[in-house]
């Protein structure tokens, strides 16, 4: 019988996070102030000189003969009526409430030019005003603290404000490498990076206990993402290792499994996984796309297969995305549904670690938030069990931050041996213990950044 926490449980896990969280926010993350001003001055000039090239675009004409003297190029709002209402594009996506999408993956797929230099402006005006200006706004003697929460995310997780420091870039690698860049140990330690590998793809095992799933997890040797790319591309035979396999595999991965996971279905991840195979949307030539190792275009394979146009490839992923929920991942599948029943029918959900969710959630919620929530409790007592150690044995290392499955100490080398055996001994002894419901290995990687070194590599 799977023991159910309460939520006497819950408080107290969210009661000694609170305190722990507030111990590394009083220790501080070290800025490089004098970095951020030069960078804040050189991305000004960067920015300036890509507005003087959008302004000779036949994009930004057309957008200040629409808005005039209130033409301003931060608006989605002005944005999303030019491209869909004035310039009468097909949108690639809508938002909730049915207007075209402007983030930044539609505004790629729609190819018009000046989309590009439109995202360079943002992002570097992102950096420079979001990310590097905050830094020195809420540094005090070169020492940043932002505020780590536990009160405020209907998922149980945690957030982060003043500044958020869980909302630097990770997946754009230019405006990661320059928010890092700012951030310094003390001197004469290093950072060290604590991050728990597939947590939330861990967790979900907990709650559905998909048997094929289950084996993947357990596996080494198998690759779930590879087994998938090699169903959406159609190929017998793949090996990661190769560069051209190794894109395909990483487009399955982000394209398609864990938007599935998260709730996006097959027409978006049609999308997606054409632009990592470099093919086209509209019908396909041979020649086209990314060359397979043995030379063949990716356009010329599929057309073989019988797959001749985008719209083609689309039907082949509702099949495969159909195949994914009732044959490969049938429980995981099953679970989903049963979940989304007993929620229409009492109202509110329960994670494994005691937590509540109620009120109105979307399906894509329902199957989210538990997983969600209890990975992050993982890490989260994991912090605490740390703090813990950390106080008893008076370590001159710190713990300075968390950001959802991934913890950030500012550590002295000498130490290092005994933070890596305290992580593993939490990670893969402590926790499993405590939380009988997890039922698989929990592993967690430790990143060293070097001595007197920023947060990059």
């Amino acid at each position: 019988m799977e023991i159910q926490a309460t939520t006497a449980d819950a408080y107290r896990l969210f009661h000694e996070g609170i305190l722990a969280l507030a111990r590394a926010e009083r220790e501080g993350i070290r800025v490089d102030v004098e970095y951020c001003e030069r960078k804040r001055e050189h991305l000004t000039r960067k920015i300036e000189y890509f507005q003087k090239q959008l302004e000779d675009t036949k994009l930004y004409r057309h957008w200040q003969h629409v808005f005039g003297a209130k033409t301003n190029i931060y608006s989605n709002q002005q944005l999303s009526h030019l491209l869909y209402k004035r310039m009468k594009l097909e949108p690639i996506k809508t938002t909730e409430s049915g207007q075209g999408a402007t983030d930044e993956d539609a505004l790629k797929r729609l190819n018009i030019p000046g989309i590009d230099l439109l995202l360079k402006i943002r992002k570097l005006s992102k950096v420079k005003g979001t990310y590097l200006e905050a830094f020195m706004r809420e540094q005090t003697d070169g020492y940043m603290h932002p505020s780590f929460n536990l009160h405020n995310v209907r998922t149980y997780r945690s957030s982060s404000a003043d500044p958020n420091f869980q909302n630097i870039p990770k997946r754009d690698e230019e405006a990661m490498k320059i928010c890092r860049r700012a951030i310094l140990p003390r001197p004469g330690h290093m950072l060290v990076e604590a991050d728990f590998s597939a947590l939330e793809v861990n967790i979900s095992e907990c709650y559905h206990k998909d048997p094929a799933m289950m084996k993947y997890l357990l596996d080494k040797k198998s690759d779930m993402h590879l087994d998938m790319a090699k169903q959406i591309y159609m190929l017998d035979e793949m090996d990661k290792k190769n560069p051209v396999h190794a894109t395909l595999r990483q487009g399955a991965k982000n394209g398609f499994v864990f938007p599935q996971f998260y709730g996006d279905y097959y027409g978006n991840n049609a999308y997606s996984l054409c632009e990592w195979a470099k093919l086209p949307t509209g019908r396909w030539k041979d020649g086209q796309g990314l060359e397979l190792p043995d030379g063949t275009p990716i356009s010329t394979h599929l057309r073989s297969k019988g797959i001749k146009s985008f719209d083609q490839f689309t039907e082949h992923m509702k099949k495969v995305e159909d195949d994914f929920w009732n044959r490969r991942f049938k429980e995981y599948g099953r679970w989903r549904d049963r979940s989304v029943r007993l929620y229409r029918k009492r109202g509110w959900l329960r994670m494994h670690t005691g937590f509540v969710c109620s009120g109105i959630m979307r399906k894509n919620e329902i199957m989210n938030y538990p997983i969600q929530g209890s990975a992050f409790h993982c890490l989260l007592f994991t912090f605490i069990e740390l703090d813990k150690i950390m106080q008893k044995e008076k370590w001159t290392s710190r713990i300075i931050g968390q950001i959802h499955d991934s913890i950030l100490l500012d550590a002295d080398p000498k130490e290092m041996s005994r933070i890596k055996e305290a992580l593993q001994t939490i990670v893969k002894e402590t926790l499993p213990t405590t939380w009988k419901w997890i039922i698989v290995p929990l592993e967690i990687e430790v990143d060293e950044y070097g001595v007197d070194k920023p947060w990059i590599k």
